[in-house]
């Protein structure tokens, strides 16, 4: 580690720095490292494999025996990497008097960053203080635990006693921090004649780089994904985590889903093509009905420990809605048209489902401040753009009948709220936001106690609007300030501006404090949930583009997104999450794939090299909401941060297929799909000697 006065000085000093390596042998293709002569990236792991897993819902050697056709098919999904627009950053500062640390860090988990440092500089906790700010995209990229950075930046400010910051640049972000994707299927689907899906087989190699940091949970959330919303009661899933020396993989938005949605969707159109099936119908024939959830998984363990059970859903519906704003039995006679005046254009659906709202927990504080009336709110999360400050606000809002504006979130600091785990796999909404929920309705029952006490009024009379207790059917009212303040003895005791600010008739007047017998002063309250398990959330994705096979290129005419997460709290919000997972999405099926040379270094470590879509690749998008609630939760809800990266791959996959069917029905099991697999696609079949 080199610290300097400034960066420039500390380039220069690492410039000075000479190592001597010593080459060894590696192998980086998937599915060559696992061959028994394969270079090791660890000597201790044979075969390159860091784990083995097995998993089997049902009797599926049973329903392999009875199949009447087999569908059988390998996929691949490179490597890729979250990119987020700001790259990691971690500062510390020591206050020698004191003895306390202050980190701040551009992590997706503050506390579980504060427990790391205290145990391994052994600090008091409660002298570590980490701090989140606001500070741009994650995509489970900012939540490993830790980063070296994390350790030795507070490592150095203590030593030195100076604050000490450390901001990646782009290269750095792309061979220090962690990425994810790549993965290789190869499934079976076994089904009767009449395309009813009886049995699955899947066997997966899972790409887990040089290290294993986050456990298998990639491959574990794949691997109890496959089905997808498919009601297939057989399965039998089998995967290999296989080391390569390339930098580590954790969770990157999506978390294994779009590989496994890649495969399964893929396999649906494959066998809707050799059943002489329609892609649509493929898929009514094996969707999980209404009347028949929750539909549970025996045997698959999702990544929360507990069995997949899909809680709730309109899985036909969802598919109705896209077949029908995509032209429905209209498309074939535009497709037809537009191949005789020499376009081609395709059509490509897919389907997924997404466990969401993991736990063991979160929690939620809630304040009415006694001078203000203004609402303070804790939890333990950090928020990263999914508009944490406007979903919480709302659901504290809704309870206490304030003004949203009058609500002020602080979370992403361990003093402000020092319980809770992080900001990942879509649960946010789901468990802190039902923490907070129950925080506010234990304010709210306080509140309304306190306001009765005070008008002397029965309290389900009570109501909560506008910032004021009210009696319902009067015009006596009472300010939540003024509420707050009366049920602490002392401040009401010396606070004649509360009696001055309760407007209701002087006979009704209640001088003494609001307090019930054996309610504890304030009007605040902390509360936790921990969810009984995932609740999943689903959707279709259905596109339309153009293909040309001359200058390579592939172009989005239309785009069209179904997607439930249950009950929607923000709708602006939910929208805005499922299109930038699009957008993301879009870069993994077109243009998005770390390239790594023999030797194993990144070639393309810069955004010149290594493509995202620009907002000109991004098309308008469609989205259409359904809400079915969740009956897991308080709120109804579902998780959705993730949602709108999952489907884009076999979407985009599936209609460049179906547009370029006239050139011999080339098949794309891989993506990202470039110009160049595009131009492989295209070549002619050798002559037959």
């Amino acid at each position: 580690m080199v610290v300097a006065v400034d960066r420039y000085t500390a380039e220069d000093a690492c410039s000075l720095v000479e190592v001597d390596y010593d080459p060894l042998p590696v192998e980086l293709e998937l599915e060559d490292a696992v061959r028994d002569d394969a270079p090791l990236v660890h000597a201790t792991h044979p075969g390159n494999i860091a784990a083995h897993f097995v998993q089997v819902s049902g009797d599926p050697e049973a329903a392999f025996a009875a199949a009447e056709h087999v569908t059988t098919i390998r996929v691949r999904v490179d490597r890729s990497t979250a990119a987020p627009m700001e790259c990691r950053a971690v500062a510390a500062s020591f206050e020698v008097v004191t003895g306390e640390l202050t980190v701040w860090d551009s992590t997706q988990a503050p506390i579980s960053v504060r427990g790391g440092i205290a145990s391994i500089f052994h600090l008091d906790e409660d002298k570590v203080r980490v701090v989140a700010p606001d500070v741009g995209g994650g995509f489970g990229q900012k939540v490993l635990l830790f980063y070296p950075d994390e350790l030795l930046v507070p490592m150095a400010a203590m030593r030195l006693g100076r604050p000490v910051k450390y901001i990646e640049d782009r290269r750095e972000n792309f061979v220090g921090s962690s990425q994810e994707r790549t993965q290789i299927h190869h499934l079976k689907l076994y089904a009767k004649k009449t395309g009813e899906v009886i049995g699955l087989e899947d066997y997966f190699l899972h790409d887990t780089g040089a290290f294993i940091p986050y456990g298998i949970a990639v491959a574990q959330v794949a691997s109890t994904s496959i089905a997808g919303p498919y009601r297939i009661p057989n399965i039998k899933v089998t995967f290999d985590a296989v080391y390569t020396p390339t930098v580590p993989v954790t969770p990157y938005r999506g978390c294994g889903r779009p590989q496994s949605c890649f495969a399964i969707e893929r396999a649906m159109d494959l066998l809707a093509d050799e059943l002489g099936l329609d892609r649509f119908e493929i898929r009514r024939r094996n969707l999980v009905a209404e009347d028949q959830f929750p539909w549970t998984r025996e045997g698959l363990l999702f990544a929360d420990g507990l069995r997949v059970s899909l809680d709730s859903g309109q899985y036909h519906k969802a598919l109705g809605k896209v077949r029908d704003a995509l032209g429905g039995d209209g498309f074939a006679a535009e497709q037809a048209a537009a191949r005789a005046s020499g376009r081609h254009i395709g059509l490509g659906l897919a389907c997924y489902v997404e466990g969401t709202g993991l736990g063991p927990y979160e929690g939620g504080h809630v304040k009415i401040h006694p001078i203000t009336g203004k609402v303070y709110v804790n939890t333990g999360l950090t928020q990263q753009g999914q508009g944490h400050d406007t979903v919480f606000a709302q659901i504290v809002a809704d309870q206490l009948g304030v003004p949203i504006t009058d609500v002020i979130l602080v979370e992403g600091d361990t003093k402000a709220f020092d319980w809770g785990v992080a900001t990942f796999a879509s649960r946010a909404a789901v468990v802190s936001g039902n923490a907070i929920h129950k925080a506010a309705a234990i304010v709210r029952q306080k509140t309304i106690t306190a306001a009765a006490n005070m008008m002397e009024a029965d309290e389900k009379d009570i109501v909560l609007e506008d910032g004021h207790a009210v009696v319902a059917g009067t015009d006596r009212r009472v300010p939540l300030a003024a509420v707050a303040t009366a049920t602490n003895p002392l401040r009401y005791a010396f606070n004649e501006a509360a009696k001055a600010a309760t407007q209701f008739a002087p006979a009704s007047r209640h001088d003494g404090p609001a307090l019930a017998e054996g309610q504890a002063p304030g009007l605040e309250a902390t509360d936790f949930y921990s969810p009984a398990c995932a609740t999943w959330a689903y959707g279709v994705h259905g596109a339309v583009v153009e293909v040309d096979p001359d200058l390579l290129s592939v172009k989005i005419l239309r785009y069209v997104c179904v997607h439930d997460c249950g009950n929607m709290i923000n709708p602006a919000l939910v929208e805005g999450q499922v299109m930038g997972g699009i957008a993301q999405g879009i870069g993994g099926a077109l243009y998005e794939r770390i390239e790594y040379d023999a030797e194993g270094n990144p070639t393309n470590a810069n955004f010149a090299d290594f493509l995202v879509p620009y907002a000109t690749e991004v098309p308008k998008v469609e989205i259409l909401h359904l809400e079915t609630p969740s009956p897991l939760n308080p709120l109804g809800v579902k998780g959705v941060g993730e949602a709108g990266c999952i489907a884009v791959g076999p979407v985009i996959a599936s209609a460049v297929e179906d547009a370029l069917a006239p050139f011999g029905r080339p098949r794309f099991h891989q993506v990202p799909i470039t110009p160049s697999v595009l131009a492989e696609a295209l070549e002619p079949a050798p002559a037959a000697a």
